[in-house]
């Protein structure tokens, strides 16, 4: 969390006006969940935690906005320098117009971009969606990443610069170094079956659709899109500790069930919400249907698993 004081940044209104660190998830802690993490191994000295650690995102403690020079040194190369950034090798290559993995020299000044993707410059008549199109990418990807300050209204302006997350050179032939699960994948429905998570926790898939965004230090979540807006289901069984849109925050109609175990889930941007705070809900009841409110760009469910606060990635348990 210290790393991040340091930005003293407002994102204009994407967490209804307040700074990052001081916007809150109500009914489950002080700290806004999408900087909620663990960054240190030796930290953790909690069994379900540290049982959960392999599969979840380790990244640094100082997230970064802009793009940075490195110095290559003797023995460096675009696999080991994309490693150590947390970034894949084709990022490196469009950023620095290089021919081939095997393009750079000690000594040599190459820019690294903050996440695995490219960067845009808004020209007149740009939209998140035409950018998104170009670099084969997710409008709702550009709008999340916190330091692209993109305003409520998502009107770009000519000239500013857009980190697009996972985005793709045109005509490129990229190679990105993905995390599961893999955007573009389908699931079909509730699950029949549970998914053990250590503690005891027992989860389903809360709804059907394309996985459009994954897990990653600024977006501790799982986004999931169906046009038709289907039902979305709770998780597990718990309590419902916030329903609706009881603030401006950019979650928009979203439902929280604590599930009594240190486990909480969060379901985000319904188009409507079928629950109220403080109801009882069980496995598979359907608490909304998949929308579009708040800083959304489509119809989609945010999906969060936390567990004591931690954001975790869902593919820690969705195995």
């Amino acid at each position: 969390m210290v790393g991040l004081s340091a930005f003293g940044i407002i994102t204009s209104g994407a967490f209804g006006g307040q700074t990052i660190l001081s916007a809150s998830f109500p009914g489950v802690g002080p700290e806004d969940p999408r900087f909620v993490n663990i960054y240190d191994q030796s930290s953790i000295d909690d069994p379900v935690l540290n049982s959960l650690y392999d599969t979840r995102t380790n990244i640094s403690q100082k997230p970064r906005s802009e793009t940075i020079e490195y110095e290559v040194k003797s023995g460096d190369t675009l696999s080991t320098i994309a490693e150590h950034f947390g970034i894949s090798t084709d990022t490196i290559k469009w950023a620095n117009n290089l021919e081939g993995v095997n393009s750079i020299k000690p000594g040599q000044k190459i820019k690294i971009l903050p996440v695995a993707g490219v960067v845009h410059t808004v020209k007149s008549g740009d939209t998140l969606e035409s950018v998104a199109k170009k670099y084969e990418a997710e409008a709702q990807g550009i709008l999340d990443f916190p330091f692209n300050d993109v305003p409520d209204d998502f009107k770009l302006k000519v000239g500013q610069v857009l980190v697009v997350p996972n985005g793709v050179q045109p005509a490129a032939a990229p190679v990105i170094q993905r995390s599961a699960p893999t955007v573009g994948q389908f699931y079909t429905g509730v699950a029949s079956s549970t998914f053990q998570a250590p503690g005891g926790a027992n989860f389903i898939y809360p709804t059907k659709g394309i996985v459009t965004q994954y897990f990653a230090w600024y977006h501790p979540a799982l986004d999931i899109a169906d046009r038709s807006g289907p039902a979305v289901v709770a998780a597990d069984g718990g309590t419902v500790i916030v329903a609706g849109w009881p603030d401006n925050s950019g979650y928009g109609n979203r439902v929280v069930i604590d599930h009594g175990n240190g486990y909480t889930t969060l379901y985000a941007h319904f188009a409507n919400v079928y629950v109220s705070n403080g109801e009882r809900v069980s496995r598979g009841q359907t608490i909304g249907r998949m929308g579009t409110t708040g800083r959304s760009t489509g119809i989609h469910l945010h999906f969060e698993i936390r567990y004591k606060g931690i954001a975790l990635n869902p593919r820690s348990v969705f195995k």
